[in-house]
């Protein structure tokens, strides 16, 4: 009797421990739905740096007097710029080369018949006004060749803060239409990425042509106009 006493106490013991469910593992919450954007801005900013390239060229019959005589018209150039304002930093030396000239004659080999020159220079400064002038001085002492006039803006970030704002305002507002199509309520940007660097002006060209135009003129008339910094941002928005 004491015997099944004992067993009907243990029975009842066991009875709710083998009621309860087993232990499930938390469920995960659901990762929140988004929408990818990209938003773009741009700024006007006014340059304060220009740069321009000048060169000359020689021919000759040998290379050494085709060498002798460009040295002597790019020391006049490099002396008349540094006369004009420019200074040792603002001049640099871009490229030299020395090329044979030939005649070909159809079933002879190649004959040098004398020797081209040329040494280009590259002038950079902060005074803008000072672009013309610059120029002409070049010119009139002698340069035949320039290229790349391009006025530019020294420092991107006078812009940056402004562009970046501008970008981050023009992605919210493209996610807000969307979200709103979807019948869904924009929430907060879970990521922002900034895209490429600041797009930069490109370069005006200038050829023989307007050299040869600009001898005519005391100074050659330039414009700096504007710059325009294009800024992108990528930014993920919650929706609700």
């Amino acid at each position: 009797m004491e015997r099944f006493r004992m067993f009907l106490i243990a029975a009842s013991l066991a009875a709710p421990l083998a009621a309860q469910p087993a232990t499930q593992p938390p469920r995960e919450s659901g990762m929140p739905e988004t929408v990818s954007v990209t938003g773009n801005s741009r700024v006007q900013l006014t340059p304060d740096r220009f740069s321009f390239n000048v060169g000359v060229q020689t021919m000759a019959p040998s290379v050494d007097d085709a060498v002798n005589q460009n040295n002597a018209r790019v020391a006049s150039v490099i002396a008349a710029l540094k006369k004009a304002g420019a200074t040792d930093a603002e001049i640099r030396t871009s490229g030299f080369a020395v090329f044979p000239q030939q005649n070909y004659v159809q079933g002879q080999p190649p004959k040098v018949i004398g020797y081209q020159v040329s040494n280009s220079v590259t002038v950079a400064k902060k005074e803008i006004a000072q672009a013309g002038r610059l120029l002409q001085v070049a010119i009139n002492a002698g340069v035949n060749e320039a290229s790349g006039l391009m006025f530019e803006v020294s420092d991107p970030a006078r812009g940056r803060d402004q562009g970046l704002r501008g970008a981050f305002d023009d992605a919210r507002v493209k996610a807000g239409l969307l979200a709103q199509a979807a019948g869904r309520t924009l929430g907060r940007a879970i990521v922002i990425t900034e895209g490429a660097e600041p797009v930069a002006p490109r370069p005006m060209m200038i050829g023989r042509a307007m050299a040869a135009k600009a001898q005519a003129v005391s100074e050659v008339p330039v414009e700096s106009g504007s710059s325009e910094l294009t800024y992108t941002v990528s930014v993920v928005f919650e929706m609700r």
